[in-house]
C-alpha cells in the first residue's frame, strides 16, 4: 500500500463511507449492521467495526477494509477505490506525474472542462429558482417533479440570452477552452474564421448528464416553446473531450447501487422516463437518452449487472430501438426481459397516471426475450400462410443466432416453431438447424405437396358434372373457413381455383411457383376424388389446426403459471376447454 493510500485509510471513516451506499444501524458500542449489498437477504448479516475499520458479512463471507468495499461495490480497481475514498473524505489527491507534456495538457483541459460544467450546472440551477425560471418550474411541476426532485437531478434553466453564461464563465478559462467545452457556439465568418462565442443553450430546461462518478460532463436542453421558431425539441451537448454520447448511460451514477442490490438494471429510453421512475422509488433505472444502444454502453453496464429489463416506448421507433438493444445485450450473454405498458404509454406518463404500484406490477409481468420477439414476429408478419411463417422465422433467426449458448438457441427455435404454428416437420427442422448452426436466414423452397393439397387441387380442377359435389365441397370449405387453409403452401392457388367459373384453373394462377405445384398434381391425376374423400381431407386439416392451437395454448398456460398471472390463466384454460370440445366434436 502506498503512503498516500495508508494516509487515506487512517483518515477515512469506514462507517460514513459505507453509509453512503447502504443503511446502517448501531448494534453495540462500536459496531454497525445492515443488509449486505453483495447478496440478497432479508435479515441483516452485514457488520462494520467502527474502531478496527473493517466490515464482514456473516452470510456471504465478504470481508475487508474501506478500499475493498468501495472497489467491490463500485467495480473499480484499487487505485480508483483509493481516489474515491479520498474524495469522499475530503482528502486532497496528490499531484499526478505525466509521461509527456501532451498528456499533462490533456489532463489539464479535462480538469478545466469539468470545472466549467460544474459552474454551468450550478448557474442553471440558480436561474431555475429565479424569476426567469418561472415558466420552466411550471413545466416541470406539470410533469410531476417536486423541488426536491429537481434538486436531486440538478435540473436547471438557461435564460433567453446569447451571452449570460459566456460572461459568467469567461473568467474561468480562455476562449479555446470555452469553445472546447461545447457550452457555446459560434458562426463561421466570411474569411473562414470562427466568430465570437455565444451561449449554445437558450430559453430551455437543462438536464445535466453525469459521468459514472457523478461529475457533470454534458447537458440535454428541452425547449419550452412550440412552432417553427422554437427549434428542435431537444438539443444535446456535442462530443467533447469529456463527453461521448455512446459511452454514457444516464443516471448510472445513482442507479449502480440499486442495480447490485436488486440484481438487475431497468433500461428505459428517455431521460424524463428515467427521472420519473427513479424519483418514485425504483433505484435501478438508467436511460439511453434516446440514442441507439452501443457496445460501449453494454460494456459499462456489464460492470454492474448482467440482468436487464427493457421498457422502451411502445411506438415503432421504440420497438426498433428495443430490438437493437436486445441484439447487443444478447451477444454479451445478458439475461433480458421486456415490458410493454398498457395503453401504449411511455414509463413517465404511465407512472404519473396510474401510480408506482401499477408500474411495479407491470415490471413483474416482464416477458422473456424469446416471448417478446416471437410476439413481435407475429405482429410484423401476421397470418398463417407458409410465406408469413417463413418471414416470421427469418425475423427471429438473427436474434436466435446471437445467443452464445447452443442449448438456448435450440430451445428458442423450438418455442418459436410451436408459437408460430409451424406444423411442417420440414420447416421445423429447417428452423432448428438454422438456430444450431447460427444461420440468420432460411430460404423457401418448393416442398413436397401434402395429400390434403393434392386432394383439394384435384377437386377444384373438376370439370365433369358427375363429380360436381366433390368440387362444391372444396369450394364451400374455402369460402366459409379460409383460415383453415392459410398454412398450406398452395393457399393462393386454391383460392384462385375456388373462384373460377368455367375457366381453366391454370389460366387463373399467375405466380410461377404456384403454377408449378398445381401442374405437378394435374399431370399426375387419375380419377377425381369423391365428395367423401374431400370432406375427409378437410376434416384432417381442421384437426391439425386445432391441435396446433392446443399446443400453443399449453405453452401460454405454462407461461402464465410461471408468472403467477391467475387472471390470464383462467382465460387460457377456458379457451383450452373450448378447443378440447371442438376436437371431440370433430371426432364424432
Amino acid at each position: 500500500m502506498t503512503d498516500f493510500a495508508q494516509d487515506v485509510k487512517q483518515k477515512a471513516d469506514i462507517v460514513k463511507i459505507i453509509e453512503g451506499y447502504i443503511r446502517l444501524r448501531k448494534s453495540g458500542s462500536v459496531n454497525y449492521s445492515g443488509l449486505c449489498p453483495f447478496h440478497k437477504e432479508k435479515t441483516g448479516s452485514f457488520s462494520v467495526h467502527a474502531v478496527r475499520q473493517f466490515y464482514h458479512c456473516f452470510g456471504c463471507q465478504a470481508s475487508g477494509d474501506v478500499f475493498s468495499f468501495v472497489a467491490k461495490i463500485e467495480n473499480v480497481s484499487f487505485p480508483e477505490a483509493v481516489r474515491i475514498v479520498a474524495q469522499k473524505s475530503g482528502i486532497p489527491l496528490p499531484k499526478r506525474e505525466f509521461n509527456s507534456p501532451e498528456e499533462a495538457a490533456e489532463a489539464r483541459l479535462r480538469r478545466q472542462l469539468l470545472d466549467l460544467h460544474e459552474a454551468a450546472a450550478t448557474w442553471f440551477e440558480e436561474q431555475l429558482r429565479g424569476p426567469e425560471g418561472t415558466l420552466a418550474r411550471e413545466y416541470l411541476t406539470g410533469r410531476g417533479l417536486t423541488a426536491d426532485g429537481m434538486k436531486t437531478f440538478r435540473i436547471g434553466y438557461s435564460p433567453d440570452s446569447f451571452n449570460a453564461l459566456r460572461d459568467k464563465l469567461s473568467g474561468m478559462a480562455d476562449a479555446a477552452t470555452l469553445r472546447a467545452s461545447g457550452l457555446f457556439s459560434s458562426k463561421e465568418q466570411g474569411d473562414g474564421t470562427l466568430g465570437p462565442l455565444y451561449d449554445r443553450f437558450r430559453k430551455r430546461v437543462m438536464f445535466p448528464i453525469l459521468s459514472e462518478s457523478g461529475k457533470v460532463i454534458a447537458f440535454t436542453a428541452r425547449t419550452l416553446e412550440s412552432g417553427d421558431k422554437a427549434g428542435p425539441k431537444y438539443i444535446n451537448s456535442p462530443e467533447t473531450p469529456l463527453y461521448s454520447k455512446g459511452s454514457v448511460l444516464f443516471n448510472l451514477d445513482k442507479a449502480k447501487t440499486g442495480m447490485r442490490q436488486l440484481e438487475f438494471a431497468l433500461l428505459v429510453e428517455g431521460q424524463m422516463d428515467c427521472i420519473s421512475v427513479y424519483l418514485r422509488g425504483i433505484p435501478n433505472v438508467i436511460a439511453t437518452s434516446g440514442t441507439a444502444f452501443t457496445p460501449e454502453q453494454v460494456a459499462l453496464l456489464r460492470r454492474h449487472t448482467q440482468n436487464v429489463v427493457v421498457n422502451f416506448d411502445p411506438d415503432a421507433a421504440g420497438a426498433n430501438a428495443a430490438e437493437k438493444s436486445i441484439a447487443l445485450l444478447t451477444e454479451e450473454g445478458f439475461t433480458i426481459k421486456l415490458v410493454t405498458l398498457e395503453g401504449g404509454l411511455d414509463p413517465d406518463r404511465f407512472i404519473r397516471e396510474r401510480g408506482v404500484d401499477a408500474y411495479k406490477a407491470a415490471l413483474r409481468t416482464a416477458r422473456r426475450q424469446s416471448d417478446y420477439l416471437i410476439e413481435r414476429a407475429r405482429q410484423l408478419h401476421p397470418g398463417a400462410t407458409a410465406e408469413a411463417k417463413l418471414k416470421a422465422m427469418n425475423f427471429l433467426l438473427p436474434h436466435i443466432k446471437r445467443i452464445p449458448q447452443k442449448l438456448l438457441r435450440d430451445q428458442f427455435a423450438a418455442d418459436a416453431a410451436q408459437k408460430l404454428g409451424i406444423d411442417s416437420s420440414v420447416l421445423r427442422e429447417e428452423l432448428r438447424q438454422a438456430a444450431i448452426k447460427r444461420r440468420d436466414h432460411v430460404d423457401l423452397r418448393p416442398s413436397a405437396l401434402s395429400e390434403v393439397e393434392r386432394v383439394l387441387i384435384r377437386a377444384l380442377a373438376i370439370t365433369d358434372p358427375s363429380f360436381e359435389d366433390a368440387r362444391r365441397a372444396a369450394v364451400n370449405a374455402l369460402a366459409t373457413h379460409a383460415e383453415w387453409f392459410e398454412q398450406l403452401g398452395t393457399f393462393p392457388a386454391l383460392i384462385a381455383m375456388a373462384d373460377r367459373a368455367a375457366e381453366e384453373p391454370m389460366d387463373l394462377i399467375t405466380d410461377a411457383d404456384q403454377r408449378a405445384l398445381v401442374a405437378q398434381v394435374l399431370f399426375a391425376e387419375g380419377e377425381p376424388p369423391s365428395a367423401d374423400t374431400v370432406r375427409g381431407a378437410i376434416q384432417g386439416l381442421e384437426r391439425q389446426r386445432l391441435e396446433s392451437q392446443q399446443r400453443e395454448l399449453r405453452a401460454m398456460i405454462a407461461e402464465a403459471e410461471r408468472r403467477g398471472d391467475f387472471a390470464e390463466l383462467a382465460i387460457l384454460t377456458q379457451k383450452k376447454l373450448e378447443l378440447d370440445r371442438a376436437l371431440r366434436k370433430l371426432d364424432n
